[in-house]
């Protein structure tokens, strides 16, 4: 077997083995991470060892080959963070005037361009993101109800929401 071949079969059981420490690991670097976060940078960072080239050095340490990958990868989401938005009186009231943009017909408060981007912004969010938003300002619902239907934890549908205000934060801004 080539070294190639048995640095492969050794990382991908290291992976079935270590995922979800690895996961546990991410999540404890990165505050408000959820665990799909989490799981995104697990296979970029495995697709990027996995990708390397046939020629590379063999790995001796892969623990300590994996966890350093891992730990440059949440170095690099780090540094491309830019500020926060944390004032979240201010967020909640920015986001009450913007949901009533979409409930209250006679409200000109916004130009429609402004509307318009809006509403992009939104179809832009990754999927877990534009749905809690729909579900819990556009439809109402709470946290609660949707937990009890989803199995998602009240926890994680908040710091997704919050995410996601952000994300819309950013992209008005722009």
């Amino acid at each position: 077997m080539s070294s190639n071949q048995k640095d492969n079969k050794n990382l991908n059981s290291f992976f079935e083995e270590e995922y979800s420490s690895i996961k546990y690991y991410i999540q404890s670097k990165i505050k408000q991470t959820s665990e799909s976060d989490a799981e995104d940078i697990i296979q970029d960072v495995a697709l990027r060892i996995f990708s390397r080239p046939i020629d590379a050095l063999p790995i001796h340490n892969i623990g300590g080959y994996v966890y350093n990958a891992v730990k440059n990868k949440i170095t690099d989401i780090l540094r491309a963070k830019k500020s926060r938005f944390d004032d979240q009186d201010q967020l909640e009231e920015l986001w009450t005037d913007f949901t009533n943009l979409f409930y209250d017909e006679t409200s000109n408060e916004y130009p429609h361009h402004v509307r318009e981007k809006l509403k992009i912004a939104i179809s832009e969010l990754k999927p877990v993101y534009r749905d809690i938003i729909i579900a819990v300002d556009f439809e109402n619902y709470s946290y609660k109800e949707i937990a009890f239907e989803t199995g998602i934890p009240q926890g994680t549908l908040m710091s997704r929401r919050h995410r996601a205000l952000s994300i819309l934060l950013k992209s008005i801004e722009n």
